[in-house]
């Protein structure tokens, strides 16, 4: 499938999820859906961006903004299933997980409290820019989602994509303070009952990976089932071809071999494109193809695959 039909079939996608529903019923189960998958509680109300408009974790505003990847370019765009432009973008995101933010990129740049700098924001942080010479102040958004990027409506002729976030202008945090604070459990407890947890915990802590986020790949790739073959060739638990097991000296057929494996695979795509999320796409698209897009690939079998992998290891925190 080329670009532009991935893009047309992700447009019809959208298109088809939101048409059924009035605009109230359509926010009202998309944060149903966000909040049930995050295990958040709450309603979606209007209000200011402040701790009495709900509750959003920080993993819960990235997963919604990837629903979006894909979704084009468009100018004053407030509706997915025709496009988003920057702001548009961001107060969608952030209205589906109950927090209401203003319409353009200048107000919501006043939003919330300040962030000192990039190394002091934490995911789902707003990141604003001043790119306009010809106007003066912010004019633009994206959605911090760490390692250096964001995901963001960059301008006409592109889409809703991962990117580096540079040297933004202001950076704004509007989740309650609480969610963002909140600290995962640990992982062996998190784990608990699921297959070959010792495995994704020991190799999560020797190659620096989170040991949720490898038992979800598992989970995606074979749903734990080590002797698994696909139509493809790919092999094992974590499914590897049989040329990247070779590569990295790995057994895939062996749970603890293809664990390891994985996670030094997974730690090594991670460093090389800045985020988990471009990891993930990756490991299931190959590098070059992520590098090719310079982002996660539009792709409905690769953007489905990250979305997957992301809820099941937030399933499992």
């Amino acid at each position: 499938m080329d670009g532009v039909s991935a893009i047309q079939a992700r447009i019809t996608e959208i298109h088809t999820r939101f048409q059924p529903q009035t605009a109230a019923a359509a926010s009202s189960a998309r944060w149903a859906a966000a909040a049930g998958a995050a295990g958040l509680t709450g309603t979606s109300s209007a209000g200011t961006a402040s701790a009495s408009a709900g509750t959003a974790s920080e993993s819960a505003v990235v997963s919604e903004a990837q629903k979006y990847l894909g979704v084009p370019y468009l100018w004053g765009g407030t509706d997915p299933a025709k496009g988003l432009d920057c702001s548009g973008f961001t107060k969608l995101v952030f209205g589906n997980l109950g927090i209401e933010l203003p319409r353009t990129s200048s107000q919501q740049a006043t939003a919330g409290k300040a962030v000192a700098s990039l190394d002091a924001a934490r995911p789902g942080d707003l990141v604003f820019f001043d790119h306009s010479s010809a106007r003066a102040g912010i004019d633009h958004v994206g959605i911090y989602i760490g390692n250096g990027q964001m995901v963001a409506a960059p301008q006409a002729g592109e889409t809703v994509k991962v990117q580096a976030v540079g040297n933004p202008s202001v950076i704004r945090r509007v989740l309650p303070e609480q969610a963002a604070a909140t600290a995962a459990p640990a992982a062996g407890a998190a784990l608990a009952g699921v297959p070959y947890a010792d495995l994704f915990t020991r190799a999560a802590s020797r190659h620096g990976v989170d040991a949720s986020l490898l038992a979800a790949v598992a989970k995606q790739e074979s749903g734990f089932n080590p002797s698994a073959v696909s139509p493809a060739g790919a092999q094992g638990l974590m499914q590897f071809m049989p040329a990247t097991a070779r590569g990295l000296g790995v057994n895939a057929m062996d749970p603890g071999s293809a664990i390891d494996g994985a996670a030094q695979y997974l730690s090594s795509l991670t460093r090389q494109f800045g985020s988990t999320q471009l990891g993930l796409a990756a490991y299931n698209a190959g590098p070059g193809t992520v590098s090719r897009y310079g982002g996660i690939p539009p792709y409905p079998e690769t953007q489905n695959y990250v979305r997957s992998v992301m809820s099941a290891a937030e399933a499992y925190r």
